[in-house]
């Protein structure tokens, strides 16, 4: 009972028998505990330190107790403002705690990833973990697998279209329902899943295919957003790239392009060549010329330039 002010078994026993006893003698006190006189007259001394028991005076060789009622207070008092010493610390720390959660350390900000494996797991984690919105910047490789569900947005390279079976990878990498854009270039490799978390390439690209291949991972930060600007202000300079015909447009009651004349007008005006064009949708090159022409004559127009504009005005194509 008395463990809680510091004393263990042997000295509360002590305590007990020499209160019983008024006063006692070490060798009565040890016979009564069972203990040798040694380990009892330590127990008395650990007693006299808590101010429990005291030498008697009048009778050298005996000690007393002193009067639980005084001494026991006393320690108990000293064991409650200890306490309360205690609770104020603890509650300090948890406010510097706290306080210094709330402007997480840069390392809590940022991590680096190694190795081809490593950066495919984690940005196959953070592309599956992403419930809002994915987009993303490439150069020479569709992205990866697209979360279900999830709205996409991807900006890639030209090169990457003129590639052989570039838009075939591309088509099966996207899915459905994920719209791109085409740009010159992209200012670096980057996916942002729902604007609260960002994977960017470090190395190991394709222009840096000697390097190792790693990643930076950026957590809620000024850096994060300026990752997502960085995407935003690609994504409105890039140019719209249709893959198919979903989403066609054409005025009701009146002759429109076809999905392939949509496709073919979509590479049109990402800049790919009518060979390229050719190419990539597996037609003859005399076909697409045909169909580009075709066009021209929809839209009244002479020229190809002509042909964009009016693309645009129709909503055959559109930035949205």
């Amino acid at each position: 009972m008395l463990a809680a002010i510091g004393l263990d078994e042997r000295q509360e026993a002590a305590y007990r028998a020499l209160v019983a006893l008024g006063a006692a003698e070490v060798a009565d006190l040890a016979h009564r505990l069972a203990l040798p006189e040694p380990e009892t007259e330590r127990a008395l001394r650990r007693l006299e330190s808590h101010g429990l028991a005291a030498r008697s005076s009048a009778r050298p060789g005996r000690w007393v107790a002193a009067p639980p009622a005084v001494a026991l207070g006393a320690l108990l008092t000293r064991q409650r403002d200890e306490l309360e010493r205690a609770e104020l610390a603890a509650a300090t720390l948890a406010e510097e705690y706290r306080a210094e959660a709330a402007e997480p350390a840069l390392h809590d900000l940022v991590e680096v990833v190694h190795g081809a494996s490593a950066v495919a797991h984690r940005s196959h984690q953070l592309r599956l973990g992403a419930a809002g919105e994915v987009c993303a910047l490439v150069r020479g490789t569709p992205v990866g697998e697209q979360p279900a569900g999830v709205p996409y947005r991807v900006v890639v390279e030209r090169e990457a279209l003129s590639v052989p079976g570039g838009i075939t990878e591309l088509s099966a990498a996207l899915g459905d329902g994920a719209r791109l854009r085409v740009a010159e270039r992209v200012p670096a490799v980057l996916v942002v899943a729902d604007r609260t978390l960002a994977m960017v390439a470090l190395t190991g690209q394709e222009r840096d295919r000697d390097a190792e291949p790693a990643a930076l991972v950026v957590h809620p930060s000024g850096l994060l957003e300026s990752l997502v600007g960085l995407f935003e202000a690609v994504w409105r300079e890039a140019l719209p790239l249709r893959l198919g015909a979903d989403g066609a447009v054409a005025e009701e009651g009146s002759p429109g392009p076809d999905a392939t004349d949509l496709e073919i007008l979509s590479l049109l005006l990402a800049g790919l060549t009518d060979a390229s064009i050719a190419k990539q949708l597996d037609l003859g090159l005399r076909t697409v010329q045909r169909r580009v022409k075709g066009l021209m004559e929809l839209a009244g127009v002479t020229t190809r330039l002509q042909l964009g504009w009016h693309a645009h005005e129709r909503g055959w194509v559109t930035r949205v």
